[in-house]
């Protein structure tokens, strides 16, 4: 969605009464049949004039904005194609890499060439982090703090950001993005008064190997930037919470479940938006697809979980072609109109050990999660059908955690993230404000 087109975002997005489903599909049932989280919140004059205000200040109205499009692009110019930045010696870790920690800051610089509001302030971050394997390795990520205010005692309120997929390569870090991704939604928190925690996952900036849509090596470079974060910026507090979007949901329920063994006080829950489901799914339904690249990507994060997988095993001499290129694209649809999965995968792939135990270990809700989750769906997503998200949640709920599913009629999952933010805000507040989470598992 281009700068005229946020008008219409904004208008859909933060006026009440956005349609949002009140039941969900067959064999789980919402008990909540609001119309907003909101409802009866957002006459609080106090918090609509904090709303308004970040949203004038991070400049939606003039920033470039990261949602789905709804209207014609104007004519693009040339400086909006330079939407990159430079990979630079501060995301090369050193060689050999010192031992040091999960989540033990290597190194820390401020930042001030990314687009984004003169209230924020960035600073890049590289640390510590543990591949599936177990190895120590390098990760970076940047830090958003407001930069015109003091911190509130105890330090920023902290949000933790898992991205979405945006490829295997160095260059895919959203850090190396000039607007960091999602750089509007991001600012807006910030100006709200949150800190922005945005690991690139390892392998993306650094030179280590990605894990790709593995939400178990994601989790662990969320949690492990929590820590960095706070040794470069000692203005952060000790409280946080997750926000996770598309493949990056998966990494903020794994965290929760992660955070069920590390216990840490200062977690106070997650929130998944859009392309919650068990990576076996996933794949299953891309296979529908008329074309994809999708395996190819899904190869490489298998090798780099299992070193001893044989991409050849699953890949047809076709895909290996592509396979050998996929490190320098940072789409995983960069390929995808160039081979059908008829003509990516070897039959019987999906009965390969390693194939199985990947998807095994992406498979969520088989831990009890630490505090409460709150799931936001694009109820018409055809590309992660709402379906898929359901037996999640029904594990989950079944073993006692506290979620909280909310659906929306989106036919894009891009715009979720925007129609969602009231019910995003309200939930956050509670958490940092000590309220009980709601729950709707039948």
């Amino acid at each position: 969605m281009h700068r005229f087109s946020i008008c219409q975002w904004f208008s859909e997005s933060w006026l009440p009464g956005r349609p949002k489903v009140s039941g969900g599909p067959a064999g789980f049932q919402l008990v909540s049949r609001r119309k907003s989280s909101v409802a009866g919140f957002v006459s609080s004059g106090d918090w609509t004039r904090r709303v308004a205000v970040a949203l004038t200040a991070v400049g939606l109205f003039a920033s470039e904005p990261v949602f789905a499009q709804t209207l014609a692009p104007p004519p693009v110019k040339r400086s909006e194609i330079l939407h990159t930045l430079p990979l630079t010696s501060f995301y090369d870790a050193p060689h050999p890499l010192p031992a040091g920690k999960p989540g033990e800051l290597i190194r820390s610089e401020t930042f001030e060439e990314y687009e984004l509001p003169p209230q924020v302030s960035t600073v890049r971050i590289l640390y510590h982090s543990r591949s599936a394997t177990g190895d120590d390795g390098a990760t970076s990520g940047v830090v958003l703090i407001p930069s015109e205010e003091k911190p509130p005692a105890g330090g920023w309120p902290v949000i933790a950001w898992a991205h979405g997929t945006t490829g295997i390569a160095r260059p895919c870090a959203p850090s190396l993005m000039r607007n960091v991704g999602h750089g509007p939604f991001l600012s807006m928190y910030v100006t709200l008064g949150y800190a922005i925690v945005a690991t690139d996952y390892t392998g993306l900036g650094t030179n280590f190997r990605n894990a790709f849509l593995d939400a178990q090596s994601n989790a662990t470079d969320v949690i492990g930037s929590i820590s960095a974060a706070r040794a470069a910026v000692p203005q952060l507090g000790a409280r946080w919470i997750v926000i996770g979007e598309g493949d990056g949901s998966l990494a903020a329920v794994a965290v929760a479940e992660k955070e069920s063994e590390i216990s840490d006080a200062g977690y106070l829950g997650s929130i998944a938006i859009s392309g919650l489901a068990d990576a076996k799914e996933l794949y299953e339904h891309s296979t529908q697809a008329p074309s994809s690249s999708m395996f190819t990507f899904l190869a490489y994060g298998i090798k780099t979980v299992y070193p001893q997988f044989q991409v050849t095993d699953m890949l047809t001499e076709k895909a290996l072609a592509l396979y050998q290129k996929i490190e320098q694209n940072c789409s995983e649809t960069a390929m995808i109109a160039q081979l059908p999965p008829a003509e990516t995968l070897k039959p019987g792939w999906e009965n390969n050990e390693f194939v199985k135990r990947y998807f095994a270990r992406n498979n969520l809700g088989q831990t009890q999660a630490r505090g409460a989750i709150l799931v936001i769906s694009a109820d018409a997503d055809r590309a992660v059908p709402v379906t898929v998200a359901a037996p999640i949640i029904n594990r989950m709920c079944k073993q006692g955690d506290r979620v909280q599913w909310e659906r929306y009629l989106d036919l894009d999952p891009g715009r979720v993230i925007g129609d969602s933010v009231r019910d995003q805000i309200a939930w956050i507040e509670a958490r940092f404000a000590g309220r009980p989470a709601p729950a709707n598992c039948p």
